[in-house]
């Protein structure tokens, strides 16, 4: 019986944080131990360029992504590692696929929606203003990223959901019309993965500026977690732990047996303090080793690159045998 084909991405736009290892990199690393799974993680480049115009922050992302990936665990030689960029035969797939999309179905993806909404609610004359068509296509590059691989899964927050969808939608649009090429893929939504709030108490969210990096140097580290947003209740008050920022934190890297213990000390009322400094202590600890190997790879860029670059041939060897197929049944071929 063949693996079961798992595909997911991270987009370059920032420095990896907290809350990226809890809900996507730590499950991706756990997944790829799976004996019955065939894993293909991408660097998601060409997304990032919908929104980040800075060029430098997306390749120094490139980079801070594919070390903390591989710093927290992820062996490059268990999964298809790549950039997707160095996939040549998706960018075609994609022109192919936008041909038998319904442009309606595009109108309808949230993004490009949310944007509509924003320029109407100003009362701009063009509802399309500053709307690039990257954003408005964005759909059928990720159908294109999935479909490439035939992947069966998907693992995707729920804000995602609706991509996944549309992927099937596209699938089936040019199965029904070539012929089966495609596998439908569906999403994997983990609700027991936790979303951690940032330092202000809202989502964690690099658009907030609230997040906590993963391999922030020990005493910045420190620093941003003094500084998280707390209520006003004083020692020996009890606490709710459920509404609590730092006990979610800490909750996500803590053994069952530990968290249940923090939730008595909160209904002793632990100090914020208190609180403060051992979720500094535990979290450090656990990434202290991360974070050595994570300043060795950043300091040793072609192995990075040398890293991608193998996991592009591996994953060429899908790729390139799918779009002849798919070239063949559209009619693109020799005379």
């Amino acid at each position: 019986m063949e693996p079961t084909r798992i595909l997911t991405g991270i987009t370059p736009s920032g420095t990896p944080h907290l809350g990226n290892y809890v809900g996507a990199i730590r499950p991706a690393i756990q997944m790829s131990h799976r004996s019955d799974a065939q894993c293909f993680y991408f660097l998601s480049d060409y997304h990032a360029l919908i929104k980040c115009k800075d060029p430098e922050r997306v390749n120094t992302s490139s980079r801070e992504i594919i070390a903390s990936w591989m710093a927290l665990g992820l062996d490059p030689d268990r999964v298809t590692l790549y950039r997707q960029s160095d996939i040549h035969e998706t960018p075609e797939l994609t022109w192919i696929l936008q041909c038998v999309t319904p442009k309606g179905l595009m109108n309808r993806a949230h993004a490009y929606k949310a944007a509509v909404d924003k320029n109407t609610q100003e009362k701009d004359s063009d509802p399309d203003r500053n709307i690039n068509v990257g954003l408005f296509c964005y759909p059928v590059l990720m159908a294109a990223d999935i479909l490439i691989f035939n992947a069966k899964y998907v693992p995707v927050g729920k804000d995602q959901k609706q991509h996944l969808e549309m992927a099937r939608d596209i699938a089936e649009s040019f199965n029904r019309l070539y012929g089966e090429t495609f596998i439908l893929p569906e999403a994997m939504i983990d609700e027991k993965i936790p979303l951690l709030q940032g330092t202000d108490g809202r989502k964690m969210s690099k658009s907030y500026d609230n997040v906590l990096p993963i391999f922030l140097a020990e005493k910045d580290f420190r620093k941003r977690i003094m500084r998280i947003t707390t209520n006003s209740l004083g020692p020996d008050e009890p606490k709710d732990p459920d509404t609590c920022t730092l006990f979610a934190m800490y909750s996500a890297f803590a053994t069952p047996e530990e968290v249940a213990t923090m939730r008595e000390r909160y209904a002793q009322g632990i100090s914020w303090g208190t609180m403060k400094t051992e979720l500094f202590d535990y979290l450090n600890a656990h990434l202290e080793a991360p974070r050595k190997r994570y300043k060795e790879l950043m300091d040793d860029p072609g192995y990075i690159e040398a890293t991608l670059l193998h996991g592009a041939e591996k994953a060429r060897e899908y790729t390139v045998p799918l779009l002849e197929k798919v070239r063949h049944a559209v009619g693109i071929r020799k005379i």
